[in-house]
């Protein structure tokens, strides 16, 4: 897979430190990220035109962060030598040329800039013993009570401006009107920067884990693979310095992973819970979260000691991908499966679903199958669109051609290269499912503060406030449409009111604030010119 190569892999030690010096030079602020500004200056001296400057930030920035790391410089820099050499810029000119042979790109007044960056005035930070590290401005923003807003100009990528954005506009509503409580937990900021995430779900022995090792073409630590219910816990796979374990309560309280929100299931979900770490290039981009087999028949009367659905529903908003897991040989979808699918209410667009063991019937049979499938899913799904079904076998072992033959095999190679290429494409599109996400709760949240206003507007002003409360808790379904034509709101933004009428039994509704509509106007306004105005500030440069 393209995505797992390194830049710093194609270069001799020798190119990686004369990159790495002009990466220092190119970075008029010292905050590791060259920005289009920077870009402009230095890219200008290789001499391209402006159209071939516009194709090399393209690709070098793929993931759209609107700046190039070390590693995103490294390919701008073989881009440039490429284009210099009279090739066409593209993406697959880096896959296919020799680029450990390839020379530095030829930068006129390189020469006088590395001059004036280097200054013997520095001093030796192992010598300074009372420098402390530099605390980077996300940080105080998460952590500090009182938050100063922080001009446009200091924000260095589409990332950063969200987590500005976040702070000063959006999470006071949120508080406000404990949108955490209701729908979701307050956003930290690794949640901003975690790696893009692929959920996989479906009944026992439908190839999830499998399908994890077939990708990472070896076993996670922790992984169990039998014809019987195996995985029993939510396993993370993520890139980590070494192999190793991590139990779901220390993952929980860990600061710089984003899963301190699955405290609020309790105990009982943390202890079926685990990270598993290993160094995987493709894991650098991407992490994988295993689930256990939905269950089927009998089985589904025993209940979990935790909210399962609850838990997929969950990560079904952090994830960038949902894959649903079927077999040939296990089409019927059972009331807990329904009920997972339908936790998955609102994540539509990240759904895909893989017909996995399709060798293991013929061509006819897997025709039916094929059939069966949809059958089923039209049931739960209820959209007339037709969902996208991956067909394959996904594992080590080769094609079974004997039952499928030629045509069947040829038709399996076709669908794993499109789920592959689906895979590819998530770290590039991870910035615009950031921006997409964040504008989604974005108008949860104001929907939310309406909803909270509304009903705290109904609560009389002294006698009888515990009968009003459970008058309004039992006619939610009601109030909902008042709402809705008051404020002229979508209907199928609202949230779904048996699971607010729950919460909302916790609370005391008059304790509740007022509408506050300088709070709404201001997420309005983050939402109609702050936004557009971040993603035109981080566009190609060149543009």
């Amino acid at each position: 897979m393209d995505i797992v190569s390194s830049p710093m892999s194609t270069c001799s030690r020798e190119h990686q430190k004369i990159y790495k010096e002009w990466f220092s030079a190119a970075d008029s602020d010292g905050d590791g990220r060259i920005t289009g500004t920077d870009a402009i200056k230095f890219f200008a001296m290789s001499k391209l035109s402006r159209p071939e400057l516009k194709q090399v930030w393209a690709i070098a920035d793929s993931k759209r962060q609107g700046f190039l790391g070390l590693n995103e410089f490294i390919t701008a820099m073989q881009l440039v030598s490429l284009a210099q050499a009279g090739n066409e810029i593209t993406q697959d000119a880096l896959t296919h040329s020799e680029l450990d042979l390839l020379k530095p790109p030829v930068m006129e007044g390189l020469d006088i800039l590395l001059a004036k960056t280097t200054s013997p005035k520095k001093s030796n930070p192992d010598l300074d013993v009372s420098s402390q590290p530099p605390v980077s401005l996300t940080t105080q923003w998460f952590s500090s009570k009182s938050t100063k807003k922080i001009p446009l100009s200091s924000v260095t990528s589409i990332i950063d401006g969200l987590k500005r954005l976040y702070i000063e506009k959006l999470k006071p509503l949120e508080v406000t009107y404990r949108f955490n409580d209701f729908v979701s937990p307050l956003l930290t900021n690794s949640d901003f920067d975690a790696k893009p995430m692929v959920m996989l779900l479906g009944q026992y022995s439908t190839g999830k884990t499998t399908f994890i090792k077939h990708l990472l073409r070896s076993s996670y630590p922790g992984a169990h693979i039998g014809p019987e219910p195996t995985t029993d816990r939510f396993v993370v796979v993520m890139s980590g310095p070494d192999e190793r374990s991590i139990p779901g309560n220390t993952v929980a309280v860990q600061a710089d992973m984003p899963f301190s929100g699955l405290t609020t299931f309790g105990t009982a979900f943390l202890s079926k819970f685990e990270c598993s770490q290993m160094p995987h290039p493709l894991l650098e981009h991407i992490t994988f979260v295993d689930t256990p087999g939905v269950l089927s028949g009998e089985k589904q009367r025993t209940q979990r000691s935790y909210d399962f659905t609850g838990v997929t529903s969950w990560f079904a908003a952090k994830c960038d991908l949902i894959l649903l897991l079927f077999d040939p040989h296990k089409l019927d979808i059972s009331d807990e499966f329904k009920r997972v699918i339908g936790s998955l209410r609102g994540h539509d667009d990240k759904i895909r679903v893989v017909l996995n063991k399709s060798d293991q019937v013929d061509t006819q049979q897997l025709m039916r199958v094929y059939g069966a499938l949809m059958w089923s899913l039209g049931k739960v799904l209820n959209t007339p669109e037709v969902m996208r079904v991956y067909i394959g076998s996904f594992n080590d072992k080769p094609i079974n051609e004997a039952a499928v033959g030629p045509i069947g095999k040829e038709l399996f190679e076709r669908e794993q290269d499109d789920l592959l290429s689906d895979l590819k494409d998530i770290p590039k599109k991870a910035c615009d499912r950031r921006i997409n996400e964040f504008v989604k709760r974005a108008r949860a949240a104001k929907i939310h503060a309406y909803i909270i206003s509304h009903l705290r507007k109904e609560m009389p002003a002294m006698i009888g406030k515990a009968k009003a409360q459970q008058r309004l808790i039992d006619n939610l379904e009601d109030e909902f449409p008042k709402v809705q034509r008051e404020f002229h709101l979508p209907a199928g933004d609202f949230p779904n009111v048996e699971h607010f009428k729950e919460v909302l039994s916790g609370y005391s509704i008059d304790k509740f604030e007022k509408l506050k509509p300088k709070m709404i106007q201001t997420v309005d306004d983050m939402l109609g010119y702050d936004i557009p105005e971040l993603l035109r500030s981080f566009r190609n440069p060149y543009e």
